[in-house]
């Protein structure tokens, strides 16, 4: 098991893990609408590969919290395993990976919609404790936040996802 950034060479592969992974396409058009945009970070796009062949993707992107200033976080979405490769440790092994590389970058947090049983595991916490709200109503317990050795007091405020987000 290899774990790389992605390159344009695997976005075929990383569009039909996504989409069998999610059983749509919802997450393989939100991949390409963040690849087109400002948001993305190549180094943040991360794939596993086995044999030559792309079976897990991850990305990280940027999306914005505003408080008192309009601030660049992270989002982590989509996470995406093929089914048969799937409650193996892989999915675990990427965000990981991904959450070591956002911190080595220098980011600050990196905010996630996901099962806090599932999330908690990494790190991630209700972003409630930080100040932070969710756009969307949701359970406290669901929309989390894990922060990086660069956090500072000043993120807080209400996040803003990119247009993109709201059609999955």
């Amino acid at each position: 098991m290899k774990i790389r950034a992605e390159n344009p060479q695997d976005y075929s592969q990383i569009a039909k893990v996504n989409t069998l992974a999610f059983g749509r396409e919802n997450e393989a058009n939100l991949i390409t609408e963040i690849r087109n945009s400002n948001f993305y970070i190549p180094e943040l796009s991360l794939v596993v590969e086995i044999d030559n062949t792309v079976i897990a993707h991850i990305m990280f992107s940027y999306i914005h919290l505003i408080g008192e200033e309009r601030l660049r976080v992270l989002s982590l979405a989509p996470v995406a395993v093929i089914p048969e490769f799937q409650k193996q440790g892989i999915g675990s092994a990427l965000i990981r990976n991904g959450l070591e590389k956002s911190d080595a970058m220098g980011e600050v947090l990196a905010i996630v919609l996901g099962y806090p049983l599932f999330y908690n595991r990494f790190g991630f916490v209700p972003s409630v404790i930080y100040g932070i709200q969710s756009p969307f109503n949701v359970p406290e317990d669901v929309f989390m936040v894990k922060t990086f050795k660069n956090f500072q007091q000043n993120y807080y405020g209400e996040v803003a996802y990119p247009p993109a987000f709201l059609r999955v």
